[in-house]
This record gives structure tokens, sequence and C-alpha cells, in this order.
């Protein structure tokens, strides 16, 4: 009777690992990019998207209009631009130590303004947050900073 109870644990254990591995493997995709619709429509989300950038003391170094891009390839596709957001204070205290230069990859900060067939506006970037937890140390408290300083520049673009 006992190793019945402890093959049966056993078993509820195995099925209890699974269960949870399947369930993060679902949600995962879902907590790394974050996406809300904007207030407004892409145009307007655009020039906002700017002013709030250099209302919080970042700068967008770069825009990617991926539909231009496309269009250069022959293929169309609705508007879509891709910001790059810098603020040189949290960039430095990655950037200045060798240790941490793993996630240049990841730098800087990204935000993605598209429109849906809906014609709607939408505003997609990482969870900054969220990957500097699995980081630990500097990068986490860089990518805190920065994912909660970027939630204040698109706040009041969202619905």
């Amino acid at each position: 009777m006992r190793q019945m109870n402890l093959l049966y644990g056993f078993i509820g254990l195995v099925i209890g690992i699974i269960m949870t591995g399947v369930s993060a493997y679902a949600v995962m995709p879902d907590l790394m990019i974050l996406e809300d619709e904007s207030r407004y429509g892409f145009d307007e989300t655009v020039r906002m998207m700017h002013e709030e950038t250099e209302k919080q003391g970042w700068s967008i170094p770069v825009v990617h209009d991926l539909q231009e891009t496309m269009k250069n390839f022959g293929k169309d596709v609705r508007k879509v631009k891709v910001f790059e957001l810098c603020h040189p204070a949290h960039a430095y205290k990655i950037l200045s130590q060798d240790s941490e230069r793993i996630v240049v990859s990841m730098m800087p900060c990204r935000v993605a303004i598209y429109e849906r067939a809906d014609n709607k506006a939408y505003i997609s970037r990482m969870n900054s947050a969220l990957m500097g937890k699995l980081m630990g140390g500097i990068v986490s408290e860089v990518m805190d900073d920065a994912a909660r300083e970027s939630e204040m520049i698109i706040a009041p673009l969202l619905k």
C-alpha cells in the first residue's frame, strides 16, 4: 500500500511539472511583448510619441519606417514605425561595464506603432521589466527604470 501511495505521489508530481511547463510555455509570449491600442490614429500617435519622449527627457535617435522599407522591396504593408528610445544615463550603466554588455542587442529600447486592418493604431514593446528581472543585477535595475519611464512616455497615448 505504501508503494502505491509513493507511485501515485510521483505520478502526481510529474503531471504537475508537465502542466506547469505547458502553462508557462503558453503564457510567456503574452508576458514578453506588451501591446495596447492607441487612443489616436497612426499619424497623431507618431506625432505625440515624439512629444512625449522629449517631455520625459529621452531621445529618439532613429525611427524605422518599415512601410517605406518594404515599399522599396516591392511589398505593400500598412503603416508601421519602430522608435529607438534612448536615455544616455541608463545606457551608460550598461555600456560602461563589460559584464553587462550582453544585453546591448536589446538597446536602445524599442517601441513600435502600427496600423491594423481595423484602421486603428497600436503600440507594442518588449516587457523590459520582466526581461530585466530574469537577468538580475545592474541589468535588472536599469531595465526596470527604463521600462517604467518608457511606460510613462506612452501612457498618454493609450486607450
